[in-house]
């Protein structure tokens, strides 16, 4: 668990893996053998882990919430939301299962109970930033953009260091007519992550809409630098060069 926690998966799935040959019932190494795995994206391998920790110990809510994660990866969502329930039967105060429901229902474009979930993990859990992200998202999907605003903002707060929150709200401002705003966003983006060519065509995209097409087309620039096959990138540039 702790080589899991510092990154270092294939330590962690050698230590479970060794674990499990001296007490061959232990669902709890099964079950975080699973989660290294699935943070190697090797979902098919953390799913039948998941399974015999399951089996070893039915009533195991967090392994159905991990399980849950790994099929909804998959884009398997309805399989991920009948584990994410049982989860919550088991648990009904686990937080997590809600948000990660709640990202399920997202997946499937059903915003409103996305919404709902995270709503649900945020009363068990208001300090946690990730679904105040994810809510937003669901927000935004919703064309309620003040409020998806609002959680991006909160999610920042608690988390100042979230490229992504700050990506996101600066489409939100984008999609509000705040282009100011959204290329301050778009330009935090940046210094977080400098190498992000997402963030460089986003904030391009809101100096074409101000009409500072020689500023986007630099962003569109740096956009293809750090990602050659950028097709969107090309043809807006094309645009603003037009």
């Amino acid at each position: 668990l702790a080589y899991a926690r510092k990154g270092e998966y294939d330590r962690a799935i050698a230590d479970c893996s060794e674990a499990i040959r001296l007490k061959p019932d232990f669902a709890e190494a099964y079950n975080n053998r699973g989660f290294a795995y699935a943070e190697k994206g090797e979902y098919d391998r953390a799913i039948e882990d998941y399974d015999q920790a399951i089996r070893l110990k039915p009533d195991f809510a967090e392994a159905y919430n991990n399980r849950g994660f790994a099929y909804a990866e998959k884009g398997e969502y309805d399989r991920a939301i009948e584990d994410y329930d049982q989860a919550i039967r088991l648990k009904p105060n686990l937080a997590e299962a809600y948000n990660n429901r709640g990202l399920a229902y997202y997946g499937k474009g059903e915003y409103d109970r996305a919404i709902a979930d995270c709503s649900e993990a945020i009363r068990l859990k208001p300090d946690y930033a990730d679904v105040y992200y994810n809510r937003g998202l669901a927000y935004a999907a919703n064309g309620e953009y003040d409020l998806a605003i609002a959680d991006f903002t909160e999610a920042i707060r608690l988390k100042p260091d979230d490229a992504e929150a700050y990506n996101n709200r600066g489409n939100a401002y984008a999609d509000k007519g705040r282009y100011d705003q959204a290329i301050a966003d778009f330009t935090e983006v940046i210094r977080l992550k400098p190498d992000d060519a997402e963030a460089y065509y986003n904030r391009g995209g809101a100096y074409v809409l101000k009409g500072e097409y020689d500023q986007a087309i630099e962003d569109y620039d740096q956009a293809i630098r750090l990602k050659p096959d950028y097709a969107e990138a090309y043809y807006n540039r094309g645009g603003a060069y037009a």
